[in-house]
């Protein structure tokens, strides 16, 4: 037994450490077997001790005191990250499903866990989108923008309309650089998509230079109206990335619930969906669009140009946001 305490004491008998407790508490329940599994387990365990122990975290180092709105809470986290694209659904759905595992070897329960990972984070691991986007109608996006301006979240409705204008995501929508990409609209009449791009993708060996018309003109002359002053972005100088999602970010969603959008992420999809259909006049094939069948070689064109526009390396992952080839 790797128990080096009493049963009902700091981390139920596993060691003054969160970090440790979890993996002899894995090894204890696996019985010295199934290593690649434990191993997989622990990996993911250590990641949300991480979290408990950084700023946005509860700050703890007891598993006596996780309870579920920890979890919850660690949801929430791996969510933004989801929407941020930082972090892959299939991902995020392991890492919860490992603190269930651990948490269920610590306590010799199954008292403290989020029954399900996916209804928790709200997403389905898929990839290729069976849902017709949501955000596709722009007065729908208009009465959100509407919604969170009255409710004050003057920089959440500058992301809706960044995200639906232009494909960002979240983390590039916050971190734009707003001068920048107004002068090239105005100089250039297109905008090259650089700052909080995903894997380090940014410059001239990865340029990604989106068309500008009326409704990209008008999402950055908004976004540049309510950044903050003395910030080229949507995040005023006292403040970090984390807070603005913590801050505004995480409160606007109850707005998007609430006009029927699950997330900024789905305004990407919309975009790629009508950026689909104006490069083929046919509708994206999960709106019931049939370019595939009358022609394949300009399917495949624009599904290889709404993968440069949202800054991906493979065409195949549009399927995510137009639906399959059908």
């Amino acid at each position: 037994m790797a128990l080096v305490g009493r049963r009902d004491g700091r981390n139920f008998g596993y060691g003054r450490q969160l970090s440790y407790a979890g993996p002899q508490a894995l090894k204890d329940m696996s019985g010295g077997g199934h290593y690649g599994t434990v191993k997989a387990h622990c990996d993911r365990w250590q990641a949300f001790v991480k979290w408990c122990r950084s700023e946005q975290g509860p700050g703890i180092n007891d598993a006596r005191l996780i309870d579920r709105k920890v979890l919850a809470d660690y949801a929430a986290y791996l969510r933004d990250a989801v929407e941020c694209d930082s972090l892959a659904i299939s991902t995020a759905q392991n890492r919860l499903s490992s603190v269930n595992r651990t948490m269920a070897a610590l306590r010799g329960d199954q008292c403290v866990k989020l029954p399900s990972p996916s209804k928790a984070l709200g997403m389905q691991r898929t990839g290729i989108r069976h849902s017709v986007p949501q955000g596709q109608d722009r007065r729908q996006v208009k009465q959100i923008v509407d919604a969170l301006c009255r409710n004050h979240q003057l920089r959440a409705a500058a992301i809706v309309l960044l995200a639906r204008a232009t494909g960002m995501r979240l983390r590039e929508a916050i971190l734009a650089d707003l001068p920048r990409l107004s002068r090239e609209a105005n100089g250039l009449g297109r905008i090259n998509i650089q700052d909080g791009t995903k894997g380090g993708r940014a410059g001239a060996s990865a340029p990604r230079w989106i068309a500008v018309n009326d409704h990209v003109r008008g999402a950055l002359e908004f976004a540049r109206q309510v950044s903050p002053l003395g910030s080229r972005n949507l995040i005023a100088p006292h403040q970090t990335y984390l807070n603005v999602l913590q801050e505004f970010i995480r409160p606007a969603r109850d707005i998007l619930h609430a006009h029927k959008l699950k997330g900024f992420h789905e305004l990407r999809a919309a975009y790629a969906c009508e950026r689909y259909e104006q490069i083929t006049q046919h509708r994206a094939p999960i709106n019931g669009g049939q370019c595939r069948q009358v022609d394949r070689s300009l399917d495949r064109e624009a599904r290889r140009q709404i993968s440069y526009e949202l800054g991906h390396a493979r065409i195949d992952v549009v399927a995510a946001y137009v639906g399959g080839r059908r």
